[in-house]
């Protein structure tokens, strides 16, 4: 089994930042994205990075979140500016080999990590 460890979530408030970090111990390359989960919400895609170096974005998140990924490319970071309380969920990140049309597709993904809770409040 394929292990996605993630770290960084926290709670924070209105306007400041947080970085969350993930891990997928897997030898073959992966598109790897970042979806998240609010209370009483459906799981939502907020931002991918794919093999080819595509980034996606959810449009309310473009400006201010931005995801990268380590020389290795075993890990992915999600860089969270100016968050709102609109971004406070659980932050899950995602791993495949997904074909393009469905890279914000959930069920495209099938390496997931444990969630990351991100609480964003004054």
């Amino acid at each position: 089994q394929v292990r996605v460890e993630e770290s960084g979530g926290g709670s924070v408030r209105p306007g400041d930042s947080l970085r969350l970090s993930c891990t997928i111990f897997e030898r073959t390359f992966q598109d790897m994205a970042w979806f998240r989960e609010a209370p009483g919400k459906d799981r939502e895609f907020v931002a991918a990075r794919r093999r080819d170096g595509h980034l996606y974005y959810r449009d309310s998140v473009k400006g201010r979140f931005t995801v990268s990924r380590d020389s290795a490319k075993t890990t992915v970071y999600l860089q969270m500016n100016n968050l709102e309380p609109e971004g406070a969920a659980i932050y899950y990140c995602a791993g495949g080999v997904v074909i393009v049309s469905r890279t914000r597709d959930a069920s495209g993904y099938y390496y997931w990590g444990q969630g990351t809770r991100v609480t964003v409040s004054p």
